[in-house]
C-alpha cells in the first residue's frame, strides 16, 4: 500500500496461513488499488509441506527476475516459520537427523540464504 505511484512491484508470500487470511489480505490490497502492482503467493495451510516449502523459492526468483530486468521489488514472506515447519516435517520423512526442536540444522542456513536473495 505504502509503494503506490513508485514504480516497485510486491511480492506476498504466504507461507501456511489460512485461506480466509490470506483472503483479508488480498481484499485490502483491492481497497487501495495495490493488486495492480503486487504479485501473491499463496501456499495455504492446507496445501502439501513441498508446496509451503517451494513457496518462498518461487516469489523470491519472481523478484530476481524484475531485478534483473532492472525493476525494483519487495518481498514479503508471511511467515517463515512456517516454512521451518514445512521443512521439518519433509526432513523428517526423508529420514534426516532432527537438530534442536526436531528441526533440520540447516533450517537457519535456508532462511538466511532465501533472505540474501531477497
Amino acid at each position: 500500500i505504502n509503494q503506490k505511484g513508485q514504480d516497485v512491484v510486491c511480492i506476498y508470500v504466504a507461507i501456511g496461513q489460512k485461506q480466509s487470511t490470506v483472503a483479508q489480505v488480498v481484499k485490502k490490497l483491492e481497497e487501495y488499488g495495490a493488486m495492480d502492482y503486487t504479485i501473491v503467493v499463496n501456499a495455504g495451510a492446507g496445501d502439501a509441506a513441498a508446496l509451503q516449502y517451494l513457496a518462498p523459492y518461487a516469489g523470491v526468483t519472481m523478484g530476481e527476475y524484475f531485478r534483473d530486468n532492472s525493476r525494483h521489488a519487495l518481498i514479503i514472506y508471511d511467515d517463515l516459520s512456517k516454512h521451518a515447519v514445512a521443512y521439518r516435517e519433509m526432513s523428517l520423512i526423508l529420514r534426516r537427523p532432527p537438530g534442536r526442536e526436531a528441526y533440520p540444522g540447516d533450517v537457519f542456513y535456508l532462511h538466511s540464504r532465501l533472505l540474501e536473495r531477497a
